[in-house]
């Protein structure tokens, strides 16, 4: 923190033909009570800011630099270079290595203790992995470059949260993705994590089975019988409060949830459709497992909207509260 009482944020745009440089020109006029500082060109703020009509001053800052508190109107850039002029709603693949390069800067500078959270808005897996470089989504990349073995995907929706088992898989080979050491692992840290970020003393985690009605006693399915409830047993031997395996089709009902501080889901569709039911465009999604805060936006780079002024700015700032709140060690 850049003082006893203020944490200190770094956020990346993402994808430069998206609305992530919008949220940004917007975020930078409300107070914010951080010091925030944006990684980026500074080419493309002002470009969007121009398109949006709306007010910006820019200051320019080294890595490694400290950042200022934040001033409504204004934003603390560290610059990375475009390497293709961008276009609002035009992808251009040139950018791809751009992209991931404001994500490691953003990354190296949290993990060195020069920030005190990572705030992201949404990249285009597609794009980048038509430029040649192999990416699955910031999970995985910040894990990567973290040296976190087990990241765990969590999104955050006032009081529901739903984390995943597996994350980016076609599904065809998410059974085979659910291993006995895997899903201990899983669930290791989403229980140390919700303690840890959350200031949760004994979490309660419900977990759902993968197959319809929990597999029936093995019946619809094995992995119940020979993974996911093998793993709860000698979790639950370690102290660790788990409930299941549950069908999902019921888990997710008012009286269900008041029993749990958290859902593990064994597969992105089979949890994050509820979540974002329940608060799309105020959900967050959350990065476990890894030695820094991570926070992101629910939704994705939404071109058709991309310097139109109509992107809404709700997820973002959802992210941006619940990192201050993570960085003052008050997750809940």
């Amino acid at each position: 923190m850049t003082d006893d009482t203020l944490p200190c944020l770094l956020l990346t745009p993402g994808e430069p033909a998206g609305i992530g440089p919008d949220l940004a020109v917007v975020l930078a006029q409300q107070p914010l009570p951080a010091a925030l500082g944006v990684v980026c060109d500074p080419q493309i703020l002002e470009e969007r800011a121009r398109q949006l009509g709306l007010p910006l001053r820019m200051r320019l800052r080294i890595a490694g630099h400290p950042l200022q508190p934040h001033r409504a109107g204004e934003l603390q850039v560290m610059p990375v270079s475009l390497a293709a002029p961008a276009q609002a709603s035009v992808l251009d693949p040139r950018n791809a290595s751009y992209v991931l390069e404001t994500l490691r800067l953003a990354a190296v500078e949290v993990l060195a203790g020069r920030a005190d959270a990572l705030v992201t808005a949404p990249v285009h897996k597609g794009v980048i992995n038509d430029a040649g470089l192999p990416f699955t989504g910031h999970t995985e990349f910040l894990a990567g470059l973290c040296g976190a073995p087990t990241p765990v995907m969590m999104l955050v929706a006032g009081s529901l949260r739903v984390a995943l088992a597996t994350t980016h898989l076609p599904l065809r080979s998410v059974p085979d993705a659910i291993t006995f050491h895997g899903l201990s692992a899983t669930l290791r840290v989403l229980h140390a994590d919700l303690r840890r970020r959350f200031a949760i003393a004994e979490p309660r985690i419900l977990v759902c089975g993968l197959n319809p009605h929990a597999g029936e006693g093995g019946h619809l399915g094995r992995e119940e019988v020979e993974v996911i409830t093998p793993v709860l047993e000698a979790l639950r031997a370690e102290g660790l409060h788990l409930a299941g395996p549950l069908p999902a089709d019921t888990l997710f009902t008012p009286r269900q949830l008041a029993a749990g501080d958290a859902v593990l889901a064994m597969y992105h569709d089979q949890g994050l459709p509820v979540l974002k039911h329940a608060g799309f465009g105020e959900a967050v999604n959350v990065t476990l497992g890894l030695p820094i805060i991570r926070t992101s936006v629910d939704h994705g780079t939404a071109l058709d909207l991309a310097g139109s002024g109509r992107a809404e700015s709700g997820s973002l700032q959802a992210a941006v509260r619940l990192a201050l709140q993570l960085a003052r060690g008050s997750g809940r």
